[in-house]
């Protein structure tokens, strides 16, 4: 096994996410603080604060270098940051005129925090996009067994009757809750990030705010009131934005997961294996299929949960800039975001193959006898009893019923004469309140 199974290629099919790891790939984030080095040089340019010959220069060298990793292995090693050892190898690139004003009133942590800012914003597109994708797909289920009558449960137990439609709805509601959170945190975590040395931007003398709103501007991200060195709330939000999309896929796969057990059987994992073999197949039980995109959901949710507090963690920094909590986020998040990413994948193949045994839920829901219809039974009666009595009754005769072996209708109906019509209380379409209301709040916000 890997050190993480999200870089492994034995498990690459149920945890690595091949297209967003690469922006966190070591090419990628030396790409994009190149990226960020030369849109500084560009405005300062324009600015006047550094010579314009100077910046077209640094901006030429930039735009056609690819720095090896390696040449910055040892560097970063040494610093604890790759940004010396960048700015060293850039500046043996370029003439000493110009490469005395790479970099010029910024530090360290100015390039690392904006260039993984621009790597946020490149995985903010590809989670709106993945989950745009399972919101549709679980609104079009929803729509399609709105009226597949099925067992509700609470605390595990069969209590009332709901549809499966009603049940799909309450997994997507919350998506679109994240869609909608996903919009508004952008403005506080794609921002740039450039302070100097301590957050002042002294070497800048009275142009840095300038020089702030210039380089946001120019990378299309958001300006802070103030260099945000140690404030890292905005990563922290996001991080819990990330658990939370992953909770609710995992709550989704958690139900299939209970729902697809041989003794209940009302929902089995559909389509094709992801790799050879058979889908979910066990080695030595031919008879089995197991729920493997499913129970994914549910590892990856308790992963980012688990995850989550090391940004909490980083959320106490010493003084102006600190160390140790910023490397805390770099083994952290990027892991969040994989598994987010991952889990949306898994969640949308669950969603569009999943094979859903309605004849199943109807006679799961007879096994009751009428038990489940109880309460219905109840407030039947209490229109013509008081009903501290019709309650009792109905206990009563639910005793009854499950010694018997009889229709709790049927018990009912023979040791009470109120006008209730049995029959139709008997069955379970009849008591679904107000579910194809539900349903069309939760599809209408789509």
């Amino acid at each position: 096994m890997a050190v993480s199974p999200l870089d492994s290629t034995l498990f690459q099919l149920l945890f690595s996410g091949r297209e967003i790891a690469k922006l966190f790939s070591d090419e990628a984030t030396v790409a994009q603080m190149l990226r960020v080095e030369a849109a500084l040089a560009r405005v300062q340019g324009r600015l006047g604060v550094i010579p314009e010959e100077a910046a077209d220069a640094i901006d030429a060298v930039l735009f056609e270098t690819v720095l090896p990793v390696s040449e910055l292995t040892d560097g970063t090693g040494d610093a604890g940051v790759p940004v010396p050892a960048l700015v060293a190898a850039l500046r043996s690139r370029m003439d000493t005129d110009a490469g005395q004003y790479l970099h010029w009133g910024a530090t360290s942590q100015d390039i690392v925090d904006t260039a993984l800012v621009l790597t946020l914003a490149s995985a903010a597109e590809v989670l709106e996009m993945r989950l745009e994708h399972s919101i549709q797909a679980l609104k079009s289920l929803a729509e399609r067994h709105r009226a597949t009558v099925m067992v509700a449960r609470t605390r595990s137990q069969q209590a009332l009757p709901m549809t499966f439609g009603l049940k799909v709805a309450n997994w997507l509601s919350p998506l679109l809750r994240h869609r909608t959170r996903l919009a508004e945190l952008r403005s506080r975590l794609l921002v740039v990030q450039f302070g100097g040395a301590v957050g002042t931007l002294s070497a800048l003398g009275g142009r840095g705010l300038e020089v702030m709103e210039a380089l946001a501007a120019e990378l299309k991200l958001q300006t802070p009131a103030v260099p945000w060195h140690t404030q890292r709330d905005g990563l922290a939000e996001f991080a819990g934005w990330l658990s939370l999309v992953t909770g609710s896929l995992g709550k989704i796969g958690q139900d299939i997961v209970l729902m697809s057990q041989n003794e209940v059987g009302e929902v089995r994992e559909g389509g094709q294996a992801l790799g050879e073999g058979a889908r979910g197949g066990s080695s030595t039980m031919p008879q089995k299929s197991n729920p493997v995109s499913s129970e994914v959901l549910v590892t990856s949710a308790r992963n980012n949960a688990t995850l989550l507090p090391a940004l909490h963690q980083a959320l106490l920094q010493e003084h102006e800039r600190g160390g140790a909590a910023w490397q805390l986020e770099w083994l952290s998040l990027p892991q969040m975001v994989v598994s987010t990413v991952v889990s949306l994948k898994h969640a949308l193949y669950l969603i569009e193959n999943l094979e859903v045994n309605a004849k199943r839920m109807r006679s799961n829901l007879e096994i009751s006898n009428g038990l489940m219809l109880a309460e219905a039974a109840t407030f039947a009666l209490a229109e013509h009893l008081p009903r501290p009595e019709a309650q009792t009754l109905v206990k009563q005769c639910c005793h009854e019923a499950a010694a018997s072996g009889l229709n709790l209708m049927d018990v009912l109906a023979e040791c009470c004469d109120a006008p209730v019509d049995w029959t139709q209380l008997r069955d379970p379409e009849h008591y679904l309140g107000v579910t194809d209301q539900l349903i069309d709040r939760v599809l209408s916000s789509v």
